[in-house]
């Protein structure tokens, strides 16, 4: 049998989910857990019986620990990844890599320099029927892509900003933004990821309903490389929080989807509808939980399955699937959308 790889997971509030995800992972065991909060740190190495620490320094000189799980405030993860590659530990980074893409790069950067595997938390692109969706843009089966849309009406209360865990969220020296940076990521990664890259970017946001420093709503139009026009939507003020929609229209056909459910999936080619029947018959009811209105509502099979496929990139010898190459797009994206907001000018990524 061959031995398993040890993980440890930094900063324990996202970080239980991963917690969760590597103790259910095959070829991976949790060995360590850090935080600076002692009594959440005592509790999650008693309840996974591992070792504790409150000095992310003294985590990285533990020999057992190969791949470090980085899962603290947004503004912190590319230092903290650095440190990490420097002490020849694999990482895999929560969203986003981190709020500012030459951050990134500079993580991206001591990764190569180090010989270490980074990998980044957008498991959305390992859903099946996210993948179906992919490869039916990339063959060619909704004709000329057109139209590229994405809506997270997401509700979050006031106090997920407050206490001693939440002061960080909605700050732009931490969370690089609000509703946009945090809970969009997830939605900007995947229209680039489905559609191509984004070339173009115009865009608005406010605090509506919180009192916090960033946005809690933001609207964006985006241009795509390939000449599609899209739109992305989201907030946290939205009551009582309804689901992700992505849609995707084509001169030759439109698909929809509401967070893990197929919606529809109109193909001019597809006569009969025999494969939009055999689609929602395999994902048209297949809806797991949602952050919608609770963030750690959120399943952690996604994060089991990133889990995984760093274990197997270790002893394959292989990238991870999801690198920070592709990921730092949508940070870029992001920031393009918040400089357009205050300069009032359309503005290139990519």
């Amino acid at each position: 049998m061959s031995k398993k790889t040890g993980f440890a997971v930094v900063g324990l509030g996202m970080g239980r989910h991963h917690c969760k995800a590597i103790s259910s992972a095959p070829g991976a065991q949790l060995v360590a857990v850090c935080d600076t909060d002692e009594e959440r740190l005592n509790e999650t190495s008693l309840e996974y019986g591992c070792k504790a620490y409150k000095e992310y320094s003294e985590l990285l000189n533990d020999e057992d620990v190969e791949v470090v799980n980085i899962a603290t405030p947004s503004g912190m993860h590319a230092k903290m990844g650095i440190e990490a590659a420097t002490a020849g530990k694999h990482m895999i980074v929560e969203k986003p890599a981190d709020i500012q893409p030459e951050r990134v790069d500079a993580l991206i950067a001591a990764g190569r320099e180090h010989g270490v595997k980074i990998a980044g938390i957008f498991q959305s692109r390992l859903d099946p029927l996210n993948i179906r969706i992919r490869d039916a843009v990339r063959a060619g089966k909704l004709g000329k892509l057109i139209g590229v849309h994405g809506h997270l009406p997401w509700y979050r209360t006031q106090s997920y900003y407050e206490g001693l865990h939440g002061t960080w969220k909605g700050t732009w020296g931490m969370d690089g933004g609000g509703s946009l940076m945090n809970q969009g990521v997830h939605t900007v990664d995947l229209l680039q990821w489905i559609a191509g890259p984004v070339e173009a970017v115009s865009g608005m946001y406010g605090a509506f309903a919180h009192e916090i420093e960033a946005e809690d709503q933001s609207v964006a139009v985006m241009r795509f490389k390939n000449g599609a026009l899209g739109t992305l939507y989201t907030t946290t003020c939205c009551y009582p929080g309804y689901d992700q929609r992505i849609m995707l229209y084509g001169t030759e056909g439109s698909v929809s989807k509401i967070h893990s459910e197929l919606e529809g999936w109109k193909l001019m080619s597809d006569e009969g509808n025999i494969e939009e029947k055999e689609l929602l018959a395999l994902y048209g009811a297949n809806r797991d939980a949602s952050g919608s209105s609770d963030p750690m509502a959120v399943g952690f099979d996604g994060h089991t399955q990133i889990i995984v496929d760093m274990y197997e990139s270790i002893t394959e010898e292989r990238s991870p699937l999801i690198t920070l190459d592709s990921a730092r797009h949508a940070v870029e994206i992001i920031n393009g959308v918040f400089e357009s907001a205050r300069t009032g000018k359309e503005v290139r990524v990519g």
